[in-house]
């Protein structure tokens, strides 16, 4: 699982530098709590994707996550975790391959794009899985960059697909990795706590992009009181 992220896709970012009923395009009324070494942010997630949030949901209300590391880190892309391999893994341990015995059915929706702090499942690559069918265990999250007009137009002709005007104006402004829109199954959201994301992501790393210093997560499902006001 280690290469969970096309070497094109990244080499062409550096060149541009079913139990859930839909009730809207954007929220559930789910919300998870991400606290780590470097801060803690709040997620919410999205309705739209339920064999993904169902699944994620499950290992979080089982504290699956709990001590897993986020192992792999690279500044202005995203911040990766989820591998059970990584709980107690020896300084310098090469992570990314672990996770349960299963995938999750690619659920692509077009509303849901990869802004900052979009919160996407990981995947092995075509070559080896040509449906695109997801991890069952380790995630990422976009930190990202700004994009221009041109940049965009240009991923657009590369991966043959279409970035529509209002999500090109949050890539505009905001950020975020437009490269991986329609390949990877977008779930989610940080809606606080966006710079522990920039935290996360600058932290000093080792030749396979792990931090040198453990990064520590704990995934907690919120409260229908504490969830309210971020509804």
């Amino acid at each position: 699982m280690k290469k969970l992220f096309y070497l094109a896709f990244f080499a062409f970012f550096i060149s541009c530098t079913a139990s859930r009923s839909a009730k809207n395009n954007a929220a559930s009324n789910e919300f998870v709590k991400i606290q780590t070494d470097s801060g803690t942010m709040i997620a919410r997630l999205y309705n739209k994707t339920p064999l993904t949030t169902d699944n994620f949901l499950k290992l979080v209300k089982e504290h699956f996550y709990a001590g897993l590391l986020f192992h792999r880190v690279i500044k202005g892309f995203m911040i990766q975790g989820g591998d059970p391999d990584s709980r107690n893994a020896k300084p310098g341990q090469e992570l990314g391959e672990g996770g349960l015995k299963y995938t999750i059915p690619a659920e692509f929706d077009t509303s849901l794009f990869h802004q900052k702090g979009a919160m996407a499942m990981a995947r092995e690559s075509d070559d080896v899985n040509p449906k695109k069918a997801s991890s069952s265990t380790q995630f990422y999250i976009v930190e990202g960059k700004t994009f221009t007009d041109g940049e965009m137009d240009k991923i657009e002709q590369h991966f043959k697909i279409k970035i529509p005007e209002n999500h090109r104006k949050i890539y505009r402004t905001i950020g975020g990795a437009p490269f991986l829109d329609e390949n990877y199954t977008v779930f989610g959201q940080v809606i606080d706590g966006l710079n522990v994301i920039d935290k996360i992501a600058a932290a000093p790393r080792d030749k396979n992009n792990r931090p040198l210093h453990d990064i520590k997560m704990k995934i907690t499902l919120l409260k229908k009181k504490e969830a309210k006001k971020y509804q």
